[in-house]
């Protein structure tokens, strides 16, 4: 499962595009990575020449406000300046904040400052792709039963993966409305959840819902099978509550 990387400076057009393309070159099988900006502008044309000049896509890349990714759910959101650090905390209150600063290319507009940026940004992403892999590289595929009862320990988390197993697809906002609690406390449990391999996400335009993840080891869809018909207290107020939900959003099939 892809962990979803935000990375965010003033004018989303170097660094963070930079960043944003290398990241996705260097381990698009393992991340979902964007980027965006405090005060975005456009491109630089130094920036998308360095990366080419490097081999590195560059196709799709634009700059953008910080406001067109916020809402939605990232694991890690990742500054590359002090600015940016001390505008974004808001973006994803679930995330992960990470605060690197890297001077702006764009204020000596040299192609060498610009290629020296891309060679440290690529250096500081190895690095962080190399922990991730560490932390996380086997977790998703051992299924231990301790991690997966572990997950399903907590009460809100079990009611929230039976709930989101009764209706197939379910977004923070709609968990948020069901279980009458924050955001950043449904985001956390959500992250444990998929973590232990149980949930996988995908994004329709501004929502990321959640969903059972279809691989499963047969045992364990057959224990959350088993707790779902024999434990429909569980999630009796929270499916009233989101029945009646007002704006709830709508999945839209492809």
């Amino acid at each position: 499962m892809k962990r979803r990387v935000l990375f965010v400076c003033t004018a989303n057009s170097a660094r963070s595009l930079m960043a944003e393309a290398l990241l996705r070159y260097m381990a698009g099988d393992r991340f979902e990575v964007a980027s965006a900006g405090t005060e975005p502008s456009r491109p630089h044309p130094l920036a998308i020449q360095v990366l080419q000049e490097a081999g590195i896509p560059t196709d799709g890349l634009y700059s953008k406000p910080l406001a067109e990714v916020q809402g939605q759910y990232w694991d890690y959101v990742i500054t590359l300046c002090e600015k940016a650090a001390r505008e974004c905390t808001l973006v994803a209150s679930g995330a992960q904040q990470i605060a690197w600063d890297f001077p702006d290319p764009a204020e000596t507009n040299r192609h060498a400052t610009f290629a020296l940026t891309l060679k440290e940004l690529k250096e500081r992403i190895g690095l962080f792709t190399l922990v991730h892999e560490k932390e996380t590289g086997l977790k998703q595929a051992s299924y231990n039963p301790v991690t997966i009862f572990k997950a399903m320990g907590d009460e809100l988390r079990l009611a929230a993966l039976m709930l989101i197993k009764d209706q197939e697809k379910l977004c923070v906002c709609e968990l948020t409305e069901a279980f009458e609690v924050s955001q950043p406390k449904v985001s956390r449990h959500l992250a444990s959840l998929r973590d232990a391999g149980l949930v996988e996400t995908e994004r329709r335009g501004q929502w990321v819902y959640y969903y059972l993840n279809p691989g499963l080891p047969e045992w364990v869809a057959r224990i959350l099978d088993e707790t779902a018909r024999n434990n429909v207290e569980l999630i009796e107020q929270p499916l009233a509550r989101l029945q009646t939900m007002a704006d709830r959003p709508v999945v839209h099939c492809p």
